[in-house]
């Protein structure tokens, strides 16, 4: 998690830091983006933080529809995503990519996804409002999977964080704005001292 390696590591090891629409909902406490959320994410974290098996059963759900119905995964996923974000879909090889990752994802069932999506609802074990080193939020404005006002929130409080509002911009702004985050990625490796 790159709030995490903000958080812990030595500027001096990590250069570059960015989190893209990232999902900070344990940041100040578990669970407390809960208001922000969409009402399957607000139960997901209700289930993960005190219904563990609800939670593994709702992820178990999740990966029976994208290994066995990606079809009917694909159009949930378009339905649930902003328009900039179905633009970025409408790419057959980028969908195709996302299908398979999903689908790579819940190869071995959803344990680890439990894990580490319980991981980001529950109080995060670090102090975001003192981590002073340059961090970079990208966020889509109309980002309809992790609504902005939670990491402006986390940026606001944070003091080494760098505000990148993309306008009108959705949950894959890392695909719709590579170039940008990447640039900025490879200026910051280039001026680091070897």
């Amino acid at each position: 998690m790159a709030l995490a390696a903000a958080a812990y590591l030595d500027p001096a090891r990590l250069v570059h830091v960015a989190c893209i629409g990232g999902a900070s909902y344990g940041t100040f406490g578990a669970n407390w983006a809960a208001p922000y959320l969409s009402r399957a994410d607000a139960l997901g974290g209700r289930l993960a933080l005190h219904v563990h098996p609800g939670f593994t059963l709702m992820y178990a759900l999740i990966g029976m529809s994208a290994t066995h119905f990606e079809t009917s995964y694909g159009k949930a996923l378009r339905k649930a995503v902003n328009s900039a974000d179905r633009e970025v879909l409408a790419d057959a090889a980028v969908m195709r990519l996302f299908l398979a990752a999903s689908r790579e994802c819940f190869r071995q069932g959803a344990d680890g996804l439990v894990v580490d999506a319980t991981i980001l609802y529950d109080a995060w074990p670090f102090d975001m409002t003192r981590v002073e080193r340059p961090l970079h939020f990208w966020q889509g404005s109309a980002d309809t999977l992790v609504p902005a006002v939670i990491n402006r929130t986390v940026a606001d409080k944070t003091p080494g964080a760098i505000w990148h509002p993309i306008s009108g911009g959705g949950h894959f702004v890392a695909l719709s704005h590579a170039n940008d985050i990447l640039a900025l990625a490879a200026n910051d490796l280039g001026a680091a001292p070897n």
